[in-house]
């Protein structure tokens, strides 16, 4: 899948299972960029609120995690396979 089809799908997953308000997107490309593989691209897509401080706040060295990974991936792995199948437009 060409890598925009999948930042344009990824959006319309998590605006509807999450709904958020805003989104920040970025992609790495190569070990330095923090991609881990020379070669290998990946794309983050966050969904964001506003009010929300960053990311994820990190306080006495826990991170705040909203739900456990099981439940997102339950709630987004439906919607993923149903724009995969039906295809996506804008």
């Amino acid at each position: 899948m060409e890598m925009f089809a999948l930042l344009d799908i990824s959006v319309k997953v998590l605006r509807e299972a999450m709904n958020p308000q805003g989104f920040n997107a970025g992609m790495n490309l190569g070990k330095a960029a923090g991609a881990g593989i020379a070669e290998h691209v990946h794309l983050h897509i966050i969904p964001r609120w506003e009010g929300d401080t960053n990311f994820i706040s990190v306080v006495g060295n826990v991170r705040v995690i909203p739900e456990d990974l099981a439940t997102t991936a339950a709630k987004l792995t439906p919607l993923f396979k149903k724009y995969a199948q039906e295809g996506f437009t804008r």
